[in-house]
């Protein structure tokens, strides 16, 4: 009693601002027995996705049918009652309710007869979906607008003689109100949102994919999400705080998947003074074909002027990229300094020692005297670029969210996620990189990162410059946790025929996670020693197709980058996974190749999914389980030194 006494007494302060949210006896009591109650729930269910890369329509009904999850329930609950060609009727509906309800009106399908069966139908769903949790935290879910016709309607007595009226008589006010319709769409984001309690995007949302701008609106408006950012998130990252580098490497990936759109519609990025220069500048080159020519996206005009573009702007980018390595011996990197490498006599460059025809002699830019310099033309480009990417209003939305909610890597409920590796060296020990002055390894390095990628936006003067540049090197430096590889061969790829050039070797972290040791140690090295906690992570393509596991180190890392974008898809012969962590255990569901909303919409066609369940629970996981649990148990052990202080007449 003396230790209660003296923890009342050191928590005071903190005690008289609880008791005026619980003033008495008696809602102290009751705010306990309710918090009691929410621990021993099983706990939310969490999903991981990765490596989206922009495929806007594909991860819109992933997010849509919550990676298969709706399916099940749909199923589960109609089986024995429904054919398979109503259970995806009512999946659709649920899925993108305003275009569906627009199809069934057309089709003349929508009468009073279907808007309550339809209804009573999503109703039973919510309420499976809503089981697992407290009436009070389905209620702060719950639609403003129809709250309590809901909460009624989910919590209705069907059997109850006395409350069938009653419940009958609410069903004909929405339809006789015409509300039907606004009440559809209003239980369909109830399902949705109860239906995953978390989502974890293990990095690399922009790039490839054509509009990952509205994947980041998306995630915006999402109830719950936290975000480990990847190379490509961080290239776009540091083009938002105003690295020349990075805002070059970002223009260029986008010519070089035809997704300039993204910047011109997306972001409001002007291209018209880098499209006049590069037309005047170069001619076509079939190594800077934009490979939206295989997606027919482009007219061949737009193709050839897209090639251009893609050409004027990697040169530029290569200039940067040299005047950067040249600031930062300490990057280690001069391997990448190959403009310097080029004979322009002989047509070749020397790379490794090595001389190689050049594929692409035409560079009127760049002078062997100072390869690095940007013409004067290239240097009024990049202020006009910069300029755009500065001013773009939408852009930094996303960007100070991705801030926001996201970090280099996260602990979440004993599981560690990161997007790349935690650099390694051959003997298995944790590479030592030197940024900004300073030296770490491992979760010290990535704490390092992070801060530095704070202050490339948010800081001011000489040191916000140099983390600019780290934002590149976290790009693709050959020790940088994001990329994970020794070098990027992009120079290769473009001016190189020799595809020996190209190889990018990984880092010895890929070849020591095939051993649970090894998984084990990084774990313990970022304060996790759960016999439950695992590593996941993104950025590497699992090819499934060849027989690739996902699950690797024994069970102790799950690699969730199945391949989302769509040019990944021959690589690993799926279309990305997603990681499902609910109360009983893990399991990975593999996605099939998505059409288009269009298709959803009209012909009810679902994403097929594979699932595989990979590590089952001993006992099913509660609330007291999770991170939130813990705050929870605080907040019990508050509120009982508040109960004991007024029990003793001390508040």
């Amino acid at each position: 009693m003396f230790h209660v006494e003296q923890q009342i007494q050191r928590n005071m302060k903190q005690l008289r601002l609880l008791a005026k949210q619980y003033p008495t006896i008696q809602s102290v009591c009751t705010e306990i027995i309710n918090l009691r109650a929410i621990l021993n729930l099983p706990k939310g269910t969490e999903h991981f996705m990765s490596d989206l890369h922009g495929e806007y329509e594909a991860f819109t009904h992933i997010l849509n049918n919550c990676s298969g999850v709706i399916r099940e329930k749909v199923d589960d609950l109609y089986s024995e009652s429904l054919d398979e060609r109503s259970r995806s009727e009512l999946c659709a509906l649920i899925y993108y309710p305003e275009k569906k309800l627009r199809q069934m009106r057309r089709a003349q399908k929508a009468g009073d007869d279907w808007y309550e069966t339809t209804l009573l139908q999503m109703l039973d769903v919510c309420r499976v979906i809503a089981s697992k949790y407290t009436r009070s935290k389905v209620r702060k879910a719950l639609p403003p607008e129809f709250s309590y016709i809901i909460d009624e309607l989910l919590h209705a007595d069907y059997d109850g003689v006395n409350q069938a009226m009653y419940y009958s008589k609410i069903m004909e006010s929405i339809l006789a109100l015409q509300g039907a319709d606004d009440f559809i769409i209003a239980v369909a984001s109830l399902i949705k949102r109860l239906a995953v309690d978390h989502l974890h995007i293990v990095g690399d949302i922009f790039d490839r994919g054509p509009r990952a701008d509205r994947i980041m609106d998306m995630l915006m408006a999402h109830h719950s999400v936290d975000i480990q950012w990847g190379n490509h998130d961080i290239l776009w990252m540091g083009a938002a705080a105003g690295s020349w580098a990075c805002i070059a490497g970002v223009v260029s990936g986008s010519a070089a998947y035809g997704n300039l759109g993204v910047l011109e519609e997306g972001y409001g990025i002007n291209l018209r003074p880098l499209a006049l220069f590069a037309e005047k500048t170069y001619r076509e080159s079939p190594r800077f074909q934009s490979r939206a020519v295989e997606q027919d996206r482009l007219s061949r005009q737009d193709t050839l002027l897209a090639g251009k573009i893609y050409k004027a702007v990697t040169v530029i980018m290569l200039k940067l990229e040299g005047q950067l390595l040249r600031r930062h011996p300490e990057f280690d990197m001069d391997d990448r300094l190959l403009l310097q490498q080029i004979d322009f006599g002989a047509c070749t460059v020397t790379l490794d020692g090595v001389a190689y025809p050049l594929a692409d002699c035409h560079l009127p830019t760049v002078s062997p005297e100072d390869p690095y310099a940007l013409t004067e033309e290239e240097q009024q480009v990049m202020q006009g670029l910069a300029s755009s990417f500065l001013h773009s209003e939408r852009l930094e939305r996303h960007v100070r969210f991705l801030y926001a909610n996201g970090g280099m890597y996260s602990r979440f409920n004993q599981n560690l996620m990161f997007h790349g590796c935690v650099p390694m060296e051959e003997d298995g020990s944790f590479s030592t990189v030197e940024l900004c002055g300073k030296r770490a390894a491992g979760a010290a390095l990535l704490d390092l990162c992070e801060s530095v990628a704070r202050t490339a936006f948010f800081g001011a003067g000489a040191p916000k410059a140099e983390a600019e540049d780290v934002m590149w090197y976290l790009w693709c430096g050959k020790n940088s946790p994001l990329f994970g590889r020794h070098r990027m061969t992009t120079f290769e790829h473009l001016f190189i025929a020799d595809p020996s050039t190209w190889t990018e070797h990984k880092n010895p972290y890929y070849q020591h996670i095939q051993q649970e040791e090894a998984c084990v140690r990084i774990l313990l090295e970022f304060g996790l020693s759960s016999g439950i906690s695992h590593i996941i992570n993104g950025h590497v393509p699992v090819r499934a197709s060849d027989g690739e596991s996902p699950v690797k180190g024994g069970g102790k890392l799950v690699v969730i980058d199945g391949g989302f974008c769509k040019a990944y898809h021959p690589r690993t012969g799926i279309a990305g996974y997603t990681l499902i962590y609910n109360s009983y255990g893990l399991r990975l569901s593999a996605h099939k190749p998505f059409e288009s909303i269009q298709q959803a919409v009209e012909q009810n066609i679902d994403i097929h999914s594979t699932t595989k369940v990979f590590e089952t629970m001993q006992q099913r996981m509660r609330v007291m389980d999770t991170d939130v649990g813990q705050e929870i148990s605080e907040q019990i052990y508050d509120l009982s030194l508040l109960l004991e202080a007024y029990r003793a007449g001390l508040l």
